[in-house]
C-alpha cells in the first residue's frame, strides 16, 4: 500500500531518536512549557531565520494569536485565498473578523496578487498569504501592497517550512509567519503542534501572553487569552525532526524531479517551481480532466493519493455569510481536478516508479 503520506515510515526513521527523546521528557516530570520548548523555539527561529518563535497548541491557534496580537478585531476584513485548508479561515471567523476571498495563480496555487485592489476596501487590516503545498507566494508583491494600504501581513506556512524566495525563508516576510507541526506536515510531530516567528521582539512578547491567558511576568492576566501550549513531548521530538528538515526537503524535491520527468507530456498539469523562489513539496499535486477516475485506478493498483481540497472554503456552509467580492474562476476549477500524488521523505525508488508505471498505464 502506498498512501499520499505515511508518519509512521519518519518514525521509523528516527526512531530510536525520538523513543529517546520521549524517554527524557517524561523521566524530567516537566511536560508544558520547559527545557525543550525554550530550546525548541530558539533551535526553530534560527533554522527560519527569524528572530523569535513562539510554541503552540496548533497551526490554527498559531493564526488566531497572530491576529488577536496584531489587533484583528470583530468586522475587520481580512484578504486570503479559498483554496486553502479550513484552518485558514476558520481562524479568521474566529476573530469575529470576515474573510474576503481572493482568487489563485494557476500556477503556483496561491493568492494571485493582481486581484489585491479590486477586493480592497477601508476595512481590511491584514493579508494573510498561504503558502500552499510548499510553494511561497508572491510575498515582495504582497508586502508591497500592504505598505501602501498599511495593512498587517500573516503568512501561513503550515506547508512550507524552509521554503524560501531568494534565500530567505518564508514566514519571515510578514509580521508574523504561523506553523503547524501536525504529524502529516514537512516538520510534523507525533501529535498536535504550532509556532509563530516574527523579528518584532514587542509582538513576541505579546504573542507569548497571549498564549497563556494573557498572563504578565506575575501570572496576572492583563487581557483574554488562550491556553495554547506546545507541551515538551511534540517539542523534544520536533528538535530532532528539526535537525533533518533540510535533508527531508531535498528527499521529497528528488521525489518531485522524478514525477514531473516521468509524467511530463502527459494530459496532466503538473507543479511549477517559479523563478527564485524554493518549493518544499508538502504534496505534489497535479492536475487531470479525469481526476476521479485517475483516482479509482490508483486505488485499484494499491496506490492512495488524496485531493487537498474537494471543496473550496468559499462554497462552505461556514462562509455563506461572506459574498464573493470577484469571481473565483481558477479556484472553482481546480477543486475537480487536483489530485494529490504520494509524497514523503521515505518514499522509496520501487514505490515512486509504482506510481508512474501506474499513471502511465491509465494514460495509454
Amino acid at each position: 500500500m502506498i498512501l499520499c503520506s505515511n508518519p509512521r515510515q519518519q518514525y521509523n526513521a528516527y526512531k530510536n531518536e525520538i523513543d529517546a527523546a520521549v524517554k527524557r521528557v517524561l523521566d524530567s516530570g516537566r511536560y508544558i512549557l520547559d527545557e525543550e520548548t525554550r530550546a525548541f523555539e530558539d533551535e526553530f527561529a534560527s533554522a527560519m531565520g527569524a528572530h523569535h518563535a513562539v510554541g503552540v497548541a496548533n497551526g490554527t491557534d498559531a493564526l488566531i494569536l497572530a491576529m488577536k496580537s496584531l489587533g484583528i478585531k470583530a468586522g475587520d476584513e481580512v484578504i486570503t485565498v479559498s483554496h486553502t485548508a479550513m484552518a485558514t479561515v476558520a481562524a479568521v471567523l474566529n476573530v469575529g473578523a470576515v474573510p474576503v476571498f481572493i482568487d489563485i495563480d494557476p500556477e503556483s496555487y496561491t493568492l494571485d496578487v493582481k486581484w489585491l485592489e479590486k477586493v480592497y476596501t477601508p476595512k481590511v487590516k491584514a493579508i494573510i498569504a498561504v503558502h500552499l503545498y510548499g510553494h511561497p507566494a508572491d510575498m515582495p508583491a504582497i508586502n508591497a501592497f500592504a505598505k501602501a494600504h498599511h495593512l498587517k501581513v500573516i503568512e501561513d506556512c503550515a506547508q512550507a517550512h524552509g521554503a524560501s524566495i531568494n534565500g530567505q525563508c518564508v514566514g519571515t516576510f510578514g509580521e508574523v509567519g504561523c506553523f503547524s507541526f501536525y504529524p502529516t506536515k514537512n516538520l510534523g510531530a507525533i501529535g498536535d503542534g504550532g509556532a509563530v516567528i516574527t523579528n518584532d521582539t514587542a509582538l513576541d512578547q505579546k504573542m507569548r501572553q497571549f498564549r497563556e491567558y494573557g498572563w504578565d511576568e506575575h501570572r496576572e492576566s492583563q487581557f483574554p487569552g488562550l491556553n495554547s501550549r506546545l507541551d515538551e513531548i511534540q517539542a523534544a521530538v520536533l528538535r530532532i525532526k528539526l535537525k533533518y528538515l533540510r535533508d527531508d526537503i531535498k528527499k521529497r524535491r528528488t521525489v518531485a524531479a522524478q514525477y514531473t520527468q516521468a509524467l511530463f507530456g502527459f494530459d496532466l498539469v503538473l507543479p511549477r517551481e517559479k523563478e527564485q523562489c524554493s518549493h518544499v513539496y508538502h504534496l505534489f499535486v497535479i492536475q487531470s480532466k479525469q481526476r476521479d477516475d485517475l483516482k479509482k485506478h490508483l486505488n485499484n493498483d494499491n496506490i492512495f493519493p488524496g485531493i487537498h481540497y474537494p471543496k473550496a472554503v468559499h462554497q462552505q456552509a461556514v462562509c455563506q455569510r461572506s459574498p464573493l467580492r470577484i469571481p473565483l474562476p481558477n479556484t472553482d476549477l481546480i477543486v475537480g481536478q487536483i489530485l494529490s500524488l504520494p509524497m514523503y521523505p521515505e518514499l522509496s525508488a520501487d514505490d515512486v516508479l509504482k506510481v508512474i508505471e501506474s499513471i502511465k498505464v491509465f494514460y495509454q
